[in-house]
């Protein structure tokens, strides 16, 4: 079998292929099913093989490629090549064709719990009883079987629930390792479940039977993402998450992989099949969308794919797609607008008027029903659009977006975040299933007519993790809560669930109040996310007083009883003490606060831990003290003794509420597991000689029986070989993590001593620790403690015990799981140093993946288990009991109490910032001293004031007095070193200022310098953009960086390669520009010409001017006649090299000559490309060094080419400044010629250019103190005014603060120079006369003839200097 691997063209996967694996080693045996499989082949069944196979042959045509196992893909992985089977291997594939009538067991299938061999612990100890759980955030986890029957998983279990009668009945996972994704066959009569688990399964069960029918294997590595039947259901796709994400399409009657490749090396969430052609698949995942089409080759049937371009879209994550009739894809994409498909490209992006996108959100699903478009979205909207719009959308402009609107759109709910629809088969109704990610399954109606159904939630649920569960101590009950803001309430025994609670933050713990505190166990503390803790109390209102008019009356209600807010981060542990006097609450906040119960929870107190709570365990009824257990995350285990609650008094004079003298006692663990291996290792060793001493004392004795005296020699020499053989390996060396691990749980086992559970390196055992003795004087945070005993667990090292609870008489521990399983270990009574912990029963429930076990919970009466997982499951177990009874109980909600309708219901507390009981009480005592200081500076202010009054009365008596007895104003001063003194301190302090912030100065400079060196050094020029003078048209520079590392590095071979026509025409640019000087052509004037021209330019005389020109003109024509005579000269100097350099007539080329060789050689022997031996020649082969090379010289090409662009725009820029200074110049000339003319010939004086801040982008960085100051203004300025005009001033202080130089002029920004130069030039101007006023004579003829001329020069000269401005 040839394999070989294959790079697709357009694809962008750097996983490449991977080799083939055989199947022979993937697949597991199983005796009993190679049994019945071997009675299920017939023979004699080539007809219904035609006729059922109709579809394989047609995809066959003439290639033998579907007669392998399977063939690999024409992409980027593997494919598999056979020669065409002959006549008797065709028959015996036709004798294996399994047989329709055959079917597999499912006991032999299904996974079942692990118990401890030769142990009497029955199979059965748990029973599920009922899954209130939904994965809402599984994709595609709503599967629709018949009209009222619905299909979604739940950890290891395949629910099935009917919709009407609300009953679930379960299917267990095969690999108890989890399943993956299901699918259901078009007709209903199969449905597919795609496991999770080492080269996991895909089991087709047959509906309704629900018997197993097909096993599909090594389909992918770990765990499938996607499955999906073609159109007639011949076919199956499915494709594997990470890492392998294999591609594979299955005849799955058959149970033969026919294509297979790898879709993408990132993860893919779905596959499917094109509905109008079964030979095209697309794909789609993170950052991608491919396309697929089965193409029939010369080597059979490949699967070649092609990877969507994005082209100028921003890439993104594709959940929802839908292929088109005319092979056209629609996609969504995570900001919400459709993404048409053409050819691999994106046609037009679809959105709505006015730019909003087609939903708020990323898009999941894009389905075609009845002709018309749905989508759903994450925004919790179906709209509904025109198939015949999308389907000939194009683009219209450069945008590429094309707006349209919805036919019809219906906003689900609020807090609705849908994930996908199924159709329900219902004749004359438009009804579908959603699945809400949020944690519900709603039924839509979209028939969006007159009598169109509002849409209702059927079932409702948590949405991601469960964090805390609590049962009741009375009856039934059980509530649980999670980071989705609500709590829930179970009849875990009568299946139903009963109602919930929403608030503005997440819960996060839950404690039932004992009956001690609440006889009749209605009340339940909560914990959240914020600090805050409320009481609830939960009752049958049907217990009320009924009023006329009521509406329906539900079986529970709930109302807030108590709030307050203890901690400042979320509560992690809640926790009654054994006589309901105290609640102890921990939190993350590194606190553990005490409330007395009888007195409304008053607060008693907080003691502060080394590390946050993760759980709290009061002391039992057995131990002689009521002692509080602390476990802290970090590796800290403290008890608290019972805390002293206070008699009635008044404590507002307490500052804190901090208990400081309370005796804590400390255990910090330290790692001993590799102390543990160590012993266990040294213990093997030594049974392990033990064993070997045994065995040669009984050789010993069967060889002197054999051997008499010779057997001291034998034995001598074998134990001198065994020496020199064994070298013992050395033993497992001392570890101690760098960092504790987490404590995960822990429980009470005698006064003083206690069990707990690690994760990290310390998993794989519970490790029994005691309290040391109490040392004041040592440091509790630096001390290191080690357990003195462990027990070890079997298959934990990596999946440690999460939660821990025990039953009723403390015969059964029950441990939740890593990997959400739950294990069960009998113990032996009154057993609390774990003993007897050997025989346990093992069982793989929720998620293995994210299914962590966070909470587990027995009932009242030990009948019940529950246990709450991260993977949003709640599962109720039955426990086995010898004495079980069958008769169906049901949970019984408290009735109310007296007045409960009447009493206020406390104000919540709903700001996650408001103040804690601590810092409410430390905000009181701190407002009480600030108000006491205040009074203070009132009164010293007051007696300052009396002071200045005094002052003023003696300065005002002063100045009444004499001159000759007045006191100077020096002699009122106190003593005069004060003033030097004030003006010494005042110096010292700026002194002192700076010094404290040199380090910030100093900080701020070094930012820069790294911005500068970041941002700026690495640009070779920044973008200028220079606007045309008289015109709205403007010209951009290309902001450039410095040149890659490919046109640095060395490319020697660029000299030998073949020049291209550029190049060419570049060399001979030079030559052909002097052809056309010498041709009368135009004259390219240098820009530093230009340049120095406008800085050295002064108004001149009409007669300087005409003497000027004249002299131009002689001096071309002088120029013209030498150019000529120099180019005749070199064109005979041209022609004679070229005489001279003239072969003789005989002469032949050498290459001419080895060309006509090397043709007569291989005359009539060229290989076509298409043949066997075809070998490409060297110079003709690509590899990555000439590509390099070729890259490096396009790179360093465009970068001259971009410099030239630069530059060229660059002098253009300077240029402007010139003209625009010319400019200036001509005006101030005007203005002095305008001065001395009457104002009835004044013309208008043309206005100066300006020159823009994007054209002289270098002067941002120009700045000065008063820039600085006036930016420094605009932020404080900014402070004060409306979140409107802040932005506005901000994007001015921004765009124009460092942009304006220090003149404070806007319109002026490179004009201060020219105006410096505008007023020299002025010097040199006309000198004008400036007339003298006579008394009363009269200006005389020739007066008047001399005043006529000027005039008349002076108003040409006018003419002339607009003219020449309008020129420049």
């Amino acid at each position: 079998m040839l394999t070989e691997k294959m790079k697709e063209p357009d694809d962008q996967d750097t996983d490449g292929g991977k080799s083939d694996r055989s199947k022979s080693d993937r697949r597991q045996s199983h005796s009993s099913r190679s049994a019945s499989r071997s009675e299920a082949f017939t023979e004699g069944e080539e007809s219904y093989i035609e006729d059922d196979e109709s579809y394989v042959e047609h995809l066959e045509g003439s290639s033998s490629s579907f007669q392998d196992d399977y063939t690999e893909s024409f992409g980027e992985s593997r494919y598999m090549e056979t020669p065409a089977p002959d006549a008797e291997e065709a028959e015996e594939e036709v004798k294996k064709k399994i047989s329709e009538s055959f079917f597999y067991d499912y006991m032999e299938l299904v996974s079942t719990p692990f118990v401890t061999p030769d142990s009497n612990i029955p199979l059965d100890l748990l029973t599920l009883v009922h899954s209130f759980g939904y994965d809402c955030r599984k994709r595609a986890n709503l599967q629709l079987l018949e009209s009222n029957t619905v299909m979604y998983i739940a950890g290891n279990q395949l629910i099935f629930l009917n919709l009407k009668t609300k009953e679930q009945t379960y299917l267990r996972s095969s690999s108890g390792i989890g399943i993956g994704v299901i699918g259901v066959h078009p007709d209903k009569t199969y449905f597919t479940v795609a496991e999770k688990g080492v080269f996991p399964k895909i089991i087709i069960y047959e509906y309704p039977s629900m018997r197993p029918y097909r096993i599909l294997q090594d389909g992918t590595d770990l765990a499938y993402a996607y499955v999906d039947f073609n159109f007639d259901g011949t076919l199956l796709a499915s494709v594997g998450g990470s890492p392998d994400h294999t591609l594979t399409i299955w005849n799955w009657k058959e149970e033969k992989p026919l294509l297979r490749t790898k879709a993408f090396s990132q993860e893919v969430f779905k596959v499917t099949f094109n509905p109008e052609d079964d030979e095209q698949l697309t794909t789609s995942g993170s950052g991608h969308i491919k396309f697929w089409e089965m193409a029939l080759t010369f080597t059979g049937l490949k699967l070649q794919g092609s990877l969507g371009r994005f082209g100028k879209t921003a890439t993104t994550d594709i959940e929802g797609y839908m292929e088109l009739p005319d092979g056209k894809v629609l996609s969504g994409s995570e900001w919400g607008n459709m993404l048409l498909w053409e050819g691999g490209h994106i046609k037009v992006e679809l959105s709505r008027a006015a730019g909003k996108p087609c939903h708020q959100g990323p898009i999941n699903q894009i389905m075609l029903d009845e002709g018309e478009v749905i989508t759903i979205g994450s925004d919790g909207c179906v709209r509904i659009w025109d198939f015949e719009t999308i389907d000939t959308a194009n683009v219209i402009d450069e945008t590429g977006l094309l707006e349209i609107e919805p036919i019809n759109e219906l906003q689900v709910d609020k807090n609705v975040k849908l994930f996908s629809m199924i159709k329900m088969n219902e004749v004359g109704n438009n009804f579908w299933l959603a699945q809400d990610s949020n944690g519900a399954i709603w039924k839509l109606d979209l028939s969006f007519s007159n009598i169109t159904q509002d849409p209702e939630c059927l079932f409702s649920f948590h949405s991601g993790a469960i964090e805390a569960l609590a049962v009741s101590p009375v009856t039934y009950l059980m509530a649980t809560t999670g980071l989705d803001c609500s709590i829930r309430f179970y009849d875990f025994a009568g299946k139903t669930p009963l109602l919930q609670m929403k608030f503005k933050q997440g819960g996060t713990a839950l404690a039932w109040v004992p009956r001690l505190i609440s006889y009749g166990g209605a009340q339940i503390t909560a914990g959240f996310e914020d600090g805050v803790v409320r009481i609830l109390e939960l009752y049958d209102p049907k217990g009320l007083t009924v009023f006329v008019g009521r509406k329906k009356v539900s079986d529970a209600d709930i109302r807030l009883k108590q709030v307050f807010k203890p901690h400042t981060a979320a509560v992690t542990a809640l926790a009654y003490d054994r006589d309901g006097e105290v609640l102890a609450t921990g939190s993350k906040d590194k606190t553990v606060f005490f409330f007395e119960v009888e007195r409304d929870y008053k607060p008693i107190g907080y003691i502060t831990t080394p590390g946050p709570i993760c759980q709290l365990t009061w002391s039992s009824s057995s131990h002689p003290e009521s002692t509080l257990l602390i476990i802290c995350e970090d590796g800290y285990v403290l008890e608290a003794p019972f805390p002293a609650i206070k008699e009635e008094e008044e404590d507002h004079d307490v500052v804190s509420y901090e208990i400081k003298d309370m005796c804590l006692k400390y255990f910090h663990f330290t790692s001993v597991k590799s102390k543990i291996l160590r012993l266990i290792e040294i213990e093997r060793r030594k049974k392990q000689k033990e064993l070997k001493e045994k065995e040669k004392q009984e050789r010993r004795k069967r060889l002197e029986t054999e051997m008499g005296e010779d057997v001291e020699k034998e034995l001598q020499g074998e134990e001198e070989e065994e020496e020199e053989e064994e070298e013992e390996e050395p033993l497992p060396e001392i570890f101690v993590p760098s960092t504790a691990c987490h404590i995960l749980c822990g429980f009470y086992s005698e006064p003083g001593k206690f069990w707990i559970s690690l994760s990290g390196y310390d998993s794989g055992f519970l490790y029994h620790c005691e309290f040391p003795p109490d040392d004041k004087s040592s440091d509790n945070t630096v001390r290191k403690d080690e357990p003195f005993d462990f027990r070890l667990l079997e298959d934990t090292e990596d999946n440690p015990i999460t939660t821990i609870t025990f039953s009723i008489n403390q015969e059964m521990m029950f441990c939740g799981m890593q990997n959400g399983a739950i294990r069960v270990y009998i113990l032996s009574k009154n057993d609390p140093s774990l003993t007897s912990m050997e025989d346990y029963w093992h069982f793989n429930m929720h998620d293995n993946n994210y299914g962590r076990v966070n909470a587990m919970s027995t009932s009242f009466d030990d009948r019940f288990l529950v246990t709450a997982g991260a993977d949003s499951n709640i599962f109720v177990f039955n426990i086995f009991s010898e004495f079980e009874l069958k008769k169906v109980v049901k949970a019984k909600v408290p009735s109310p109490r007296f007045g409960i309708e009447t009493e206020p219901i406390p104000e919540d507390i709903e700001d996650p910032k408001a103040y804690s009981i601590e810092n409410a009480r430390r905000k009181r005592e701190h407002d009480k001293l600030m108000k006491e200081v205040e009074e203070i500076k009132a009164g010293k202010r007051e007696q300052i004031k009396a002071l200045r009054n005094q002052l003023q009365k003696l300065l005002q008596m002063n100045e009444e007095l004499p001159k000759h007895m007045q006191f100077k104003r020096t002699d009122f001063d106190l003593d005069s070193k004060i003033r030097a003194e004030i003006g010494k301190k005042t110096a010292n302090k700026i002194q002192r200022v700076e010094k404290e912030l040199a380090w910030e100065k100093e900080k701020h400079q070094l930012g820069l310098k790294k911005l500068q060196n970041r941002f700026r050094d690495s640009l070779e020029s920044d973008t200028i953009v220079v606007h045309a003078i008289q015109s709205d048209h403007k010209i951009s520079s290309y902001r450039l960086v410095k040149p890659s590392k490919y046109s640095k590095t060395k490319r020697a071979s660029q000299s030998e390669r073949r020049p291209s026509k550029f190049e060419r025409f570049e060399k001979e640019g030079t030559g052909r520009k002097d052809s056309q000087r010498d041709t009368g052509g135009n004259i390219s004037v240098p820009e530093e010409s230009v340049i120095e021209k406008g800085k050295k330019f002064r108004p001149k005389t009409l007669s300087e001017i005409m003497v000027e020109n004249q002299i131009e003109k002689t001096r071309k024509l002088i120029l013209k006649a030498e150019r000529a005579q120099i180019k005749i000269q070199q064109r005979k100097k041209e022609w004679e090299e070229l005489y001279k350099s003239k072969p003789d007539d005989d002469y032949e080329d050498p290459k001419d000559v080895q060309a006509i060789k090397e043709a007569q050689l291989f005359m009539g022997d060229f290989n076509l490309k298409t043949a066997s031996d075809y070998k490409i020649p060297e110079h003709m082969r690509i590899n990555a060094a000439k590509k390099e090379e070729e890259l490096g010289y396009l790179d360093s090409m465009a970068y001259s080419k971009k410099m030239h662009m630069n530059k060229s725009i660059i002098s253009l820029r300077d240029l402007k400044v010139a003209v625009i200074e010319e400019i200036q110049c001509l005006v101030q000339e005007l203005k002095n010629i305008q001065s001395t003319l009457p104002i009835s010939k004044h013309l208008p004086i043309p206005q100066v250019p300006q020159i823009y801040p994007e054209e002289v982008p270098e002067k941002r960085f120009q700045y000065d103190d008063e820039t600085l100051l006036a930016f420094k203004q605009q932020q404080v300025k900014s402070k004060d005014e409306k979140a409107r005009q802040v932005e506005q001033t901000a994007f001015a202080g921004s765009a124009g603060g460092f942009l304006r130089l220090s003149s404070g002029k806007e319109g002026d920004l490179t004009t201060r120079d020219s105006l410096s130069r505008a007023s020299k030039a002025s010097a040199f101007s006309l000198d004008l006369p400036k007339f003298t006023e006579f008394e009363t004579a009269d200006p005389t003829d020739v007066e008047l003839e001399i005043m006529k001329r000027e005039e008349i020069k002076h108003v040409y000269m006018q003419q002339y200097l607009i003219n020449r401005n309008s020129v420049s």
